[in-house]
């Protein structure tokens, strides 16, 4: 723990805080993954749920709301956009009726995997100028940040992995 706080409360400015430059940064990010997958009729938050589904990692909106740290009803209407635009299908579990088990359609499956190229693109793009160290400073930075949270998940990347 530092001795001296960074920030103090009489000097602080938003336009100085890293609050402020995450924030900034994030959006840009977004804004930038929104335009990329316009073609696919994909939004940045509707990649963790296509990405979750092909990996494996969540079957039903329960693992996915939990997965991504959103509210069941956030959930219930961005996996309505999806079915409707032929990425998701919805079916009741054949073990236990009152569970509804989620899928990829075909659409769903195509997207899964033309997204890591675009995801790359992207962070390609917007990293222009960055050498490999710099991208692992910045990386482990953020990792340290995010660490020092009680609830050390990584949340802001939606797959609710527990850091090191």
């Amino acid at each position: 723990m530092n001795s001296k706080p960074l920030y103090d409360p009489a000097t602080i400015q938003l336009e100085t805080s890293l609050g402020y430059f995450l924030a900034k940064a994030r959006n840009v990010l977004v804004m930038r993954t929104d335009e990329a997958l316009r073609p696919l009729d994909l939004t940045s938050p509707q990649i963790g749920v296509i990405l979750l589904l092909a990996s494996g990692r969540a079957r039903t909106p329960l693992e996915l709301s939990r997965e991504m740290s959103y509210d069941s009803g956030s959930m219930t209407r961005m996996l309505d956009r999806l079915e409707k635009k032929g990425f998701v299908s919805r079916a009741r579990s054949e073990a236990d009726r009152r569970m509804v088990e989620l899928s990829l359609t075909e659409r769903g499956r195509d997207a899964a995997a033309r997204l890591p190229a675009i995801g790359a693109a992207v962070l390609n793009e917007q990293l222009e100028g960055f050498n490999h160290a710099e991208l692992d400073l910045l990386i482990g930075m953020l990792t340290r940040i995010i660490g020092n949270s009680p609830m050390a998940v990584c949340a802001p990347c939606g797959l609710g992995e527990e850091l090191p």
